[in-house]
């Protein structure tokens, strides 16, 4: 398991669109996945010690967001037929165990992520309301291990600052996590 960082925040860039399905097999687009004043695109999967370290909490603050006009989405763009924990009817258990509020979508081809940049899981993009990227950092000081209860909740207050002016803060900390299981024909 290697250990990644994603490069630091493109100030601006424009969400890329998607259509993909969930664990249910409906799909959602960028638009319907949209809140009034923002979106967070996560990068997440199954088997990744760095996502299981801060399942809760991605669901507490995503839940808490939406008082704030900010929806949530989560892409699984792992290659699952290599990674079988990351396999659809997994996703499927995942998110009614931990009560995901958010749709949980399948990016078999990778085509999502590849356009998003994304590299590792989690890989958080926080979006104003025009679809401006604002935030890609890391949810808050968590590891493999989760952080302790006080941690500082950056991705939950750079959320907050988006939904009120529309702009991210200036200093942000990338997220770290397992490399994207990448299919050996799409790149």
């Amino acid at each position: 398991m290697a250990a990644l960082n994603p490069p630091v925040c493109d100030f601006g860039a424009k969400a890329p669109y998607f259509n993909l399905p969930d664990v249910e097999g409906r799909f959602w687009s960028l638009e319907q996945c949209s809140g009034e004043k923002g979106l967070l695109v996560m990068f997440i999967c199954n088997h990744c010690p760095y996502v299981k370290a801060i399942r809760e909490r991605i669901v507490r603050d995503t839940d808490e967001l939406k008082a704030y006009g900010i929806h949530s989405v989560a892409i699984m763009s792992n290659d699952f037929h290599s990674f079988p924990e990351d396999a659809p009817e997994t996703m499927r258990q995942i998110a009614q165990q931990y009560g995901f509020n958010f749709p949980y979508l399948l990016d078999e081809n990778q085509a999502v992520a590849q356009a998003y940049g994304a590299v590792c899981t989690p890989d958080f993009f926080g979006y104003n309301a025009r679809y401006e990227l604002q935030y890609r950092g890391r949810l808050d000081a968590s590891r493999t291990e989760t952080a302790s209860a006080d941690t500082v909740r950056e991705l939950f207050e750079a959320m907050q600052q988006i939904a009120a002016t529309g702009q991210g803060p200036e200093q942000q900390i990338p997220s770290i996590g397992c490399s994207i299981k990448w299919k050996t024909n799409t790149l």
